[in-house]
């Protein structure tokens, strides 16, 4: 066992520095995945990204990255409080925010940030590791570093409050969608007041799961509304917000009474667990399951990766909110013959052509976005 001192004492300096390295980590390799595959993207950036890169650094600081960010079972009470917390809170609050924020923004900002062109042209083995990324895979993995790693190391030299709004700030701004910035900033801060208020990093994972969950399944259900471009009616939008504002208040009331409830962590967790012994034990295995899983997706899907290629050489404009049937109908048929062109029933050359020759067409007529 070598005995150098960690390499980085302190919690928040630790934070600071994992912040950086996750941003320049998650713009330069994770998003280019994403571009490339967006399934993949997804799951690389949660695992090896914001799982990943946290975990190497708490080991190679010499502390437990199980024990640091609460990572333990908290037991399944608190766990479905923090759900059912979730739940009513997307109700409550996320979807008023939401439909607020997007009556003062302009369509071609809609369009360009729109959080479910991550469902298009996903096969349907794509669709569900997208679906199951989003509502498992990114909750436990963002929780582990904004909550377990980020608020912890700045609630070390900050008021926990002030740790709690910063890191909600973070949070929200890492997700690059200006439309979404207000509704994810109060997650943010609804994840961060259950990590303070409960120790373990549980209910905040169970409720990031309920939002992201219920928000993905009403997507589905109003799939056709959403594509028809259907204006969101007011009146349901606070009727439901009232709804949940109920189902909130009676949970936070209920907590008031059965403060146990969250009460199921010791504060103290920033133990030593002694140093690895070796700095390359830690980082080449974190570095060439990454590499692999990268090489197994060329390996895989590599008609998938040209015909992103084909899309980024040949951006359309987008139809706007209101397209014609004309315009749809043209999308359909390239759509088709993408999928077709990727399950290798047509040569890629085709469907670049068809690309080209439709954003030609498109072009004349003017667009104020891309896809």
């Amino acid at each position: 066992m070598e005995t150098r001192p960690p390499a980085i004492r302190s919690p928040y300096s630790l934070a600071l520095v994992l912040c950086l390295v996750t941003l320049v980590l998650f713009i330069f390799v994770g998003g280019p995945l994403q571009a490339l595959n967006v399934a993949f993207g997804l799951w690389f950036s949660e695992v090896f990204i914001f799982f990943g890169a946290p975990w190497v650094a708490l080991r190679l600081s010499g502390r437990d990255p199980v024990r640091y960010a609460g990572l333990p079972f908290s037991g399944w009470q608190a766990a479905a409080f923090g759900f059912l917390l979730g739940v009513a809170n997307f109700f409550a609050l996320v979807v008023p925010l939401q439909y607020l924020a997007l009556l003062v923004t302009p369509d071609w900002l809609e369009e360009l940030v729109d959080p479910s062109r991550i469902f298009r042209d996903a096969t349907p083995v794509e669709l569900f590791f997208i679906v199951a990324g989003v509502g498992v895979t990114a909750p436990l993995c963002e929780e582990y570093f904004f909550r377990g790693v980020f608020q912890q190391g700045l609630a070390s030299r900050r008021p926990p409050a002030s740790a709690v709004v910063l890191t909600a700030l973070i949070f929200s701004a890492f997700h690059l969608d200006p439309v979404g910035f207000l509704a994810r900033f109060e997650l943010g801060l609804l994840f961060g007041f259950l990590f303070l208020r409960s120790g373990s990093l549980w209910p905040g994972v169970m409720a990031h799961a309920a939002n992201n969950l219920v928000s993905t399944a009403l997507y589905f259900g109003f799939e056709e509304s959403i594509a028809s471009g259907e204006e969101t009616d007011p009146v349901g939008v606070l009727l439901v917000s009232g709804l949940g504002l109920l189902a909130l208040s009676g949970l936070l009331r209920t907590l008031r009474a059965r403060p146990l409830l969250l009460a199921v962590a010791e504060p103290a967790r920033d133990i030593p667990a002694g140093l690895p012994a070796s700095r390359g034990a830690v980082i080449w295995p974190w570095v060439a399951g990454a590499a692999t899983s990268i090489a197994l997706l060329v390996a895989v899907d590599w008609r998938g990766i040209r015909l992103a290629q084909i899309d980024a050489r040949n951006p359309l404009p987008r139809l706007g909110l209101r397209p014609t049937e004309a315009d749809k109908a043209q999308r359909e048929q390239l759509r088709e013959l993408r999928r077709k062109a990727r399950a290798g029933g047509v040569p890629l050359e085709q469907y670049a052509e068809a690309r080209r020759a439709l954003r030609e067409a498109a072009n004349g007529k003017g667009g104020a976005g891309r896809d």
